[in-house]
């Protein structure tokens, strides 16, 4: 038996009434006059940019939504499902900072958002990334997401995570995928990327998060709806009273989706997390967040969604005992409980303050040994060889037999970790796991080889952001 909690039917019943005593009686601020024109158009009541919800709203908006979906790559062998079995993870986002491996850190640059662009191409692991994985600091905040999105678009042919600060900066990318993918309207047929739209707790929406829901759901493309509540400051200490305030607010974003485009895929996630009342900070390596992520998993699944939970999470500063130990707990948590795109599965640091490259690399170890187990093991009758077993007889070995060699190659094998044995361990170095890293990320980045475009396509990738730019 998993002796994680899963939750009754009954017990998530009690989460999603309590949401629904809270949208209608309290309602969910979405600070946009366009936002409650639609609501109030669709008969909902409204006291000016705040929006009251039925049940039957929530259950209307939900008859469409999709448990699964395809997001299609430039390089179509790098396309990927989301939802139901199929997940993904994505490197982390937001930090504007680089942490360095003696603990101390420097500020962003968007050389090292390039850097990260060429860490997902060649990584075996990550299998989407884009926006915003580190917030460089050298150049224009109004027009740095055209930035981003122009070096990832070039650098990496994976699928995208698209600028979500607000809704010109998602039409921008929409726009941006359309040169690539043959035009924005073809885009409404076809999902190229997924955003992210963060609840501004409690019960509340800023105006540019709900342009943003607009502007994705209009051209089809799936987004996240994830709040972060921190529990004790924008959220209740309860674990359940929290849940059922963040199930509210998601369900809300989710409704507005739906109304500006039936069927429009969505994910519902979280990031919700204990503030730390000793330091007033948010806890994202606590063990409570772990709990809400599982929690949030069989919500969404409740609802018959796709989920958004972290990834390998950690308050720590360095790459060291703790920033794994935090990582590892949530990462194979989400994995086991089912979720279906994993944010911040590599290298997270600092509760979001800092990004380290050496923990990328240590996360990807990370993330290739969740996958390996949870490959089930395959038990037929061709897989239990008693031949094998009986020839061999009582004392015997397997060294040498020739099913040995061909079979060891499927056993896991670490890039970063140490399998040695102390003397060639000591003879190598005695280098940790993060030396060991930052070895091979400076031998990957050298290899990196840009993945070829279309010319034609670049140029007008550069004409358009040059324009958006005002670049004559």
């Amino acid at each position: 038996m998993d002796r994680m909690q899963v939750f009754s039917h009954h017990e998530l019943t009690l989460i999603h009434d309590a949401s629904m005593d809270i949208l209608e009686k309290t309602g969910v601020d979405f600070n946009n006059d366009q936002a409650a024109a639609i609501f109030r158009q669709k008969g909902f009541k409204t006291e000016g940019t705040k929006i009251f919800f039925k049940e039957k709203d929530i259950y209307q908006a939900l008859e469409g939504t999709v448990p699964r979906f395809r997001v299609h790559a430039r390089n179509p062998k790098f396309s990927v499902d989301i939802g139901e079995g199929d997940f993904v993870f994505l490197p982390t986002g937001g930090a504007p900072n680089i942490a360095l491996p003696d603990g101390r850190r420097r500020p962003a640059t968007l050389a090292d958002f390039r850097n990260c662009c060429k860490l997902v191409q060649t990584s075996d692991q990550l299998d989407m990334g884009g926006y915003i994985m580190v917030q460089p600091n050298d150049i224009l905040p109004a027009t740095a997401h055209l930035d981003m999105m122009q070096s990832y678009i070039t650098l990496c042919e994976k699928p995208m995570l698209g600028a979500s600060g607000c809704g010109s900066a998602a039409l921008d990318t929409i726009e941006m995928a359309g040169i690539i993918f043959g035009g924005k309207e073809k885009l409404k047929h076809m999902p190229v990327m997924t955003s992210v739209v963060n609840v501004m707790s409690p019960l509340q929406y800023s105006s540019e998060q709900s342009d943003v829901i607009m502007t994705m759901a209009l051209y089809r493309q799936p987004f996240v709806i994830a709040d972060m509540i921190l529990a004790g400051a924008s959220g209740p200490v309860s674990l359940p009273t929290l849940l059922a305030l963040g199930n509210a607010e998601i369900l809300a974003g989710i409704v507005l989706s739906q109304l500006v485009s039936p069927g429009a895929p969505v994910i519902y996630g979280s990031t919700s997390a204990p503030m730390d009342m000793k330091t007033m900070v948010s806890a994202v390596g606590a063990v409570e967040t772990v709990k809400i992520a599982g929690a949030t998993i069989q919500l969404a699944r409740f609802y018959r969604l796709p989920s958004r939970a972290g990834g390998s999470l950690t308050d720590a500063h360095i790459p060291d005992a703790q920033s794994l130990a935090e990582g590892v707990l949530m990462l194979s948590t989400v994995v086991r409980n089912g979720v279906s795109c994993v944010y911040h599965a590599c290298g997270q640091m600092g509760s979001y303050i800092s990004m380290s490259f050496e923990k990328w690399l240590m996360d990807e170890e990370i993330c290739r040994m969740v996958r390996q187990m949870i490959e089930p093991i395959q038990v037929t009758k061709d897989t239990i060889d008693t031949d094998m077993v009986n020839e061999i007889g009582i004392g015997g070995q397997y060294l040498t037999h020739p099913k040995t060699f061909r079979q060891f190659r499927n056993l896991s094998q670490p890039l970063v970790f140490n399998r040695r044995d102390f003397s060639r361990w000591q003879a190598d170095g005695l280098k940790r796991a993060d030396q060991v890293a930052s070895e091979k990320l400076a031998k990957r980045l050298a290899d990196y080889k840009k993945p070829s475009m279309d010319q034609g396509m670049e140029d007008a990738l550069n004409a358009y952001v040059h324009r958006q730019k005002g670049i004559s």
